[in-house]
């Protein structure tokens, strides 16, 4: 059996202890970030040292972002107020955290876009908070890593840059995986309250980054394809990072 540190998140202090023990969580358990970590202390750019305000911006984004796709009541928010804070992409109008509970939240609210529906390699209003994260799980086995380039700014207004990276070694909308390096740059912006919890977020990016990798390697039939989905859904495959 695990010792109790093992279990211990370097970098998300909500999964560690009893934080969370009464938390709700979207998939049914807790995520657990592994694999995810693995992936980030191999291929991170920068390494901040301990104590900096990049490492704890770093880790803000990330503890963010476990709230953000995971939880789904609003009492067991604790980086965010859910009565209070507000997302915009790419400069839209900022929407509240029931409206994008509407949208499908995690990826389906990052995805947004105003293209045509025939254009559109992935169609938010066609899939799930369940859908998307089957999807992005079966694409990037190892999970989506982040790290922090830059930081622009400290708080109660934290400006920085980010990097996400995965590899596309699971099959994807109905092509084969690549293998290749899949790279997301942007810009984030957190505004925080006087009790230090997140009321604002605001994010820049391209969403093509992510997306256009989706329908890169050759097309396989269904069989092929389904095999790949049924092998992501192992329970001993982590969540996405």
């Amino acid at each position: 059996m695990a010792s109790p540190a093992a279990k211990q998140d370097p970098y998300r202090w909500l999964l560690n202890g009893d934080v969370e023990k009464n938390t709700t969580w979207r998939f049914g358990a807790p995520p657990n970030y592994k694999g995810v970590n693995k992936l980030f202390e191999e291929g991170r750019t920068k390494i901040w040292p301990p104590g900096s305000l990049e490492e704890e911006v770093q880790n803000l984004v990330k503890n963010w972002e476990v709230e953000n796709i995971n939880k789904v009541k609003q009492e067991d928010y604790k980086i965010m107020d859910p009565n209070k804070v507000t997302f915009s992409l790419n400069g839209r109008k900022p929407i509240t955290l029931e409206e994008k509970r509407k949208l499908g939240g995690g990826y389906n609210a990052a995805l947004q876009t105003s293209l045509p529906a025939e254009y559109r390699l992935y169609d938010p209003k066609h899939e799930t908070a369940e859908t998307s994260n089957k999807l992005f799980t079966t694409t990037f086995p190892r999970g989506f890593a982040l790290e922090i380039v830059q930081v622009y700014s400290g708080p109660p207004l934290i400006v920085y840059k980010f990097r996400h990276w995965a590899y596309k070694e699971g099959p994807s909308k109905g092509h084969a995986p690549t293998g290749e390096l899949v790279e997301l740059y942007g810009i984030g912006i957190f505004e925080l309250d006087e009790n230090k919890k997140i009321v604002k977020v605001e994010q820049f990016y391209d969403p093509a980054q992510l997306l256009g990798p989706l329908v890169k390697g050759p097309k396989m039939d269904d069989s092929a394809e389904k095999k790949g989905k049924e092998l992501s859904s192992c329970p001993m495959l982590e969540n996405l990072g």
